[in-house]
């Protein structure tokens, strides 16, 4: 064994340093332990430096994982907009053509069954596979109640075939180009006076002499001048339903008459109260006025429909 000198400064030599047997024992623990904590430092240090090719293709993996899951979390965003718009249409249009009880909000987003991953709240490894399998069972949700509604009215509709053949469904004018749009429905700038008003129907501007369709199968019951409104022609569809068609410049229709949906009452013009050729069309549903938009069903698909409401809508002055 090597020996270790120690100088001694009253003797002024080197002299042997001698060791008890444990101190010699301690220096070997010292040395031993100290080697183990530098290897694995250097170990530890390695690894997070260099990963493994076995560890660089898990973390590749993560990251794909992962943006899978975004993207397919921004989809499920996606579904629910159209989801949500097939459900505003069932309260508001189809539901409201046969009468029946709108779905409350919360029947249609209350809680699912519950996620398969409820267990694994507390793994952030987990998180946003949670996340997208909630957002699924949320949906599953949705789509099961919208299921059901669309059986009830699909039954509702083997039931009601006179009441569909009644029921305003389609344009008063030809407009499949949307070009005679004018004003809708809703608080508008009255021409004449300049001040905001309720505009209970909603206008086509067309030229005068244009062919007038009654929307739905009924009886006149008004065809003659009614003051503001001009030459105007009301038919009663039943269930509730009168439509009233103003401003003609001809009433084709007499009072009393049976009339079929898409039958020619009268043609567009200028007469009462108005500022230029025009039909002003009414859907007015027990004795309450209602949106006529909500009742083109049969005659615009959703893009065009939408089309015409925004036509509608960013028409600040009914011309009437």
């Amino acid at each position: 064994m090597k020996k270790h000198f120690r100088y001694n400064p009253e003797t002024l030599n080197y002299e042997p340093v001698v060791y008890t047997f444990w101190q010699r024992v301690g220096r070997v623990l010292f040395y031993l332990l100290s080697s183990v904590f530098s290897g694995a430092l250097f170990f530890f240090l390695f690894l997070a430096l260099f990963p493994s090719p076995r560890e660089k293709q898990l973390r590749s993996d993560v990251r794909k994982m992962k943006a899978g899951y975004e993207r397919l979390d921004n989809d499920l965003k996606g579904m629910q907009l159209v989801l949500s718009d097939l459900q505003q249409r069932d309260n508001n249009l189809y539901r409201v053509i046969y009468q029946a009880e709108p779905i409350p909000a919360e029947v249609r987003t209350s809680a699912s069954q519950g996620s398969f991953y409820t267990n694994l709240e507390d793994r952030d490894s987990r998180a946003l596979v949670k996340k997208v399998d909630e957002h699924v069972q949320q949906i599953k949700k949705q789509l099961y109640v919208q299921s059901k509604s669309y059986d009830e009215l699909a039954d509702l509709a083997k039931n009601n075939a006179d009441r569909l053949r009644h029921i305003p469904s389609i344009q008063p004018v030809l407009n499949k180009d949307l070009k005679y749009m004018a004003s809708g429905y809703g608080v508008r700038i009255d021409p004449i006076y300049n001040t905001k008003r309720m505009h209970t129907g909603m206008d086509f501007s067309a030229p005068k002499g244009t062919d007038v369709y009654v929307t739905g199968d009924g009886k006149v019951i008004a065809a003659g001048f009614n003051h503001g409104y001009g030459n105007c022609i009301d038919v009663d569809h039943g269930y509730g339903y009168v439509t009233r068609y103003a401003h003609l410049s001809k009433i084709i229709a007499k009072r009393g008459q049976q009339v079929t949906r898409g039958d020619v009452i009268g043609l567009v013009g200028s007469t009462g109260k108005s500022t230029g050729p025009h039909l002003h069309y009414e859907v007015i549903l027990n004795g309450h006025h209602v949106n006529p938009s909500l009742y083109y069903y049969q005659d615009l698909t959703p893009e065009e429909y939408d089309k015409m409401m925004q036509l509608a809508n960013n028409s600040g002055m009914m011309m009437d």
